[in-house]
């Protein structure tokens, strides 16, 4: 009898290259997909955050041969560059000489890996909302967004990629006993903004760096496209005296930014239009456990743990999800295919996941307070200095944090305690008499090997 196809429900970021590693293994795929066909001038604008492809995503895309293809639309990101409320601008490379992040449009992205997808072999079923799951039997009650006709969809087993608010997790949550299930809100949110293209059709301002407006209780940022414009994003409290709740007229608008982002204000001459008609939109932490139903059901991405864009590694860890589902399907898979081995690959990929999604989630929130307001302080830019000339001596015994995150697959809960235990000895090291002055002497380097030997 002929294998029912897996149901992948959620067409994004994770989705789609889930149905690749999937279809790549020889199974048949089905995605259904609650929106439009994006690829038929639907992409939806106003609320997609830049993404920042990081070596964890890259390593993903390699793992079913299709980086270079997403290479085509990425534009590397040598380091933050800092704007101060006097227009002066400082860049701060990340990490080594060499290293860079990948800035891609989310709707670029997510359109080459649905292409992608049906290149290999996935169909998708596009205007189709999950309405109801029979965990049981693994099938689906969807709804037609247009017609709202409901049909029936049986699958072998069924892959929840369906984002932060996902209608796979709801069904779980709602007919799984002891399922746990937290959501967090920051009080801030995010609005989405631009700075076009320069009057010669290049670039208004460097383009391989990510640009920071840091202003301590809430930033700007600016990631490049590869039209030449800037996809900006305006991280502001919901209320309070400087908050979306204040910021009501166009007036208060321009007078804000003309006092808090002086510099990009010339270049942004749709401000004013994109401010009041683009949405603020919230920022969610999700976590849940477990992510799997038996043999019949797991959660991946956003769904199983959503977390607030600070690392740019949300996309990278869902990524990371496909990756690891495919190694361990390799494990269990090769010498049998039933549901006792996929229960088995289902449960450990949860066990071995939510201890990582738990940390980069923690680290993310941690991440925003360094960009919005760290960036600019004096002990925190020495602190990388020093972290970097170490490093660069003894690449064997120090990572920064953030190189450990973003340039390595180092475990995220291996970075995040690795990250403190170095956090701690760079507390002693700022303490020392003189600091600024003999940073980079023998007489410092010394006393690091002597913390890090001490630490084990």
């Amino acid at each position: 009898m002929e294998q029912k196809p897996m149901a992948v429900v959620g067409a994004g970021l994770v989705g789609s290259l889930l149905a690749i590693y999937l279809s790549q293994r020889g199974y048949k795929v089905e995605l259904f997909e609650r929106r439009d066909d994006m690829r038929v001038g639907n992409m939806a604008g106003g609320r997609s955050i830049n993404l920042a492809l990081s070596d964890r995503g890259w390593k993903a895309l390699r793992g079913v041969g299709i980086a270079d293809e997403i290479m085509k639309i990425a534009i590397p990101m040598k380091g933050r560059m800092i704007h101060d409320i006097e227009g002066r601008t400082n860049l701060l490379p990340y990490g080594k000489e060499g290293d860079a992040i990948y800035s891609v449009s989310r709707g670029g992205l997510n359109c080459l890996l649905m292409s992608l997808a049906e290149e290999k072999g996935s169909k998708i079923h596009f205007n189709k909302r999950c309405k109801n799951i029979s965990l049981k039997d693994a099938s689906l009650i969807l709804e037609d967004g247009v017609t709202k006709e409901e049909s029936h969809f049986s699958a072998s087993r069924i892959f929840g990629t369906d984002g932060a608010f996902s209608a796979t997790r709801l069904q779980v949550q709602l007919s799984t006993d002891r399922f746990e299930y937290s959501q967090h809100y920051l009080n801030y949110g995010y609005k989405e903004l631009v700075i076009p293209p320069a009057a010669n059709g290049g670039f208004a301002m460097e383009k391989n760096c990510l640009h920071i407006w840091p202003r301590g209780k809430f930033m700007m940022i600016a990631l490049p496209n590869i039209d030449s414009s800037f996809t900006c994003t305006l991280f502001f409290p919901f209320e309070g005296e400087e908050s979306f709740s204040t910021l009501t007229t166009k007036e208060s608008v321009k007078k804000f930014f003309d006092k808090t982002f002086p510099d990009a204000v010339p270049l942004m001459p749709t401000l004013l239009h994109d401010f009041f008609h683009n949405p603020s939109a919230s920022l969610v932490t999700v976590k849940c456990f477990p992510w799997n139903v038996e043999d019949k059901m797991l959660l991946l991405g956003d769904a199983a743990h959503a977390i607030v864009p600070f690392y740019g590694q949300g996309m990278n860890c869902g990524f990371e999800d496909c990756m690891v589902l495919n190694e361990i399907m390799e494990k269990h898979l090769n010498k049998q295919d039933d549901e006792a081995a996929w229960k088995k690959v289902f449960e450990e990929i949860g066990q071995l996941r939510k201890t990582n999604s738990d940390a980069i989630a923690e680290l993310a929130i941690a991440n925003f307070i360094e960009m919005r307001d760290l960036v600019t302080h004096p002990d925190f830019i020495l602190q990388k200095k020093i972290e970097a000339h170490f490093s660069s001596k003894h690449p064997d015994k120090w990572l920064p944090l953030y190189s450990m995150v973003t340039f390595s697959d180092l475990s995220y809960s291996y970075a995040l305690n690795k990250g403190r235990e170095q956090d701690a000895i760079m507390r002693k090291v700022l303490s020392t008499p003189n600091i600024a002055d003999k940073w980079n002497s023998a007489e410092v380097e010394e006393m690091m090997l002597g913390l890090v030997k001490a630490n084990g």
